[in-house]
């Protein structure tokens, strides 16, 4: 059974675990390096902040009881999008619909800001990820992503049209 739960500010022990193992496990999938939310930057403070986003909507999921995921929608400088950030499942919970559902949660959260678009940014070459975000419906935009620590790679945006 799937479960999703919608963090607070005081949940940010939750969160951290959660960033950390997927930064550990898929580091070639994030803006973020491990080390960047290691030492000094693990602070109490510094991963309440990240739930602290104004108009932010972070959750997590639980496969039969055990943290399985997490996404988060957050509102950008454009007027009608929002943005996914920070989605991963964890490996044994992939192939049981724990990405479908968070993603149709941070949906039913943009719509419900009004929302016209929802945007996210996958790195090239993460074909599962790209994979799951076709099947939810959205496509590949022309738009060029940030570039990733390696200095090599970029982000590419895709977008799902909400208005329709």
């Amino acid at each position: 059974m799937i479960e999703l739960r919608v963090l607070a500010p005081d949940d940010w022990p939750i969160w951290r675990e959660l960033r950390l193992a997927a930064l550990a496990e898929a580091p070639y999938a994030f803006g973020s390096r491990l080390t960047d939310w290691q030492g000094d930057g693990d602070r109490d403070e510094r991963w309440r902040g990240r739930l602290e986003i104004t108009g932010s909507y972070n959750l997590v999921a639980l496969l039969d009881g055990r943290l399985a995921g997490m996404a988060s929608g957050v509102p950008t400088e454009d007027r009608g999008v929002v943005e996914l950030i920070s989605m991963w499942v964890h490996p044994d919970a992939r192939g049981h619909g724990v990405g479908d559902r968070l993603l149709a949660a941070v949906e039913q959260w943009a719509r419900q800001v009004r929302a016209d678009v929802l945007k996210l940014a996958v790195v090239e070459g993460n074909a599962a990820a790209a994979g799951l975000y076709r099947r939810n419906g959205f496509e590949l935009t022309a738009q060029l992503g940030d570039l990733m620590p390696d200095g090599v790679r970029r982000e590419q945006i895709m977008a799902k049209d909400l208005a329709t």
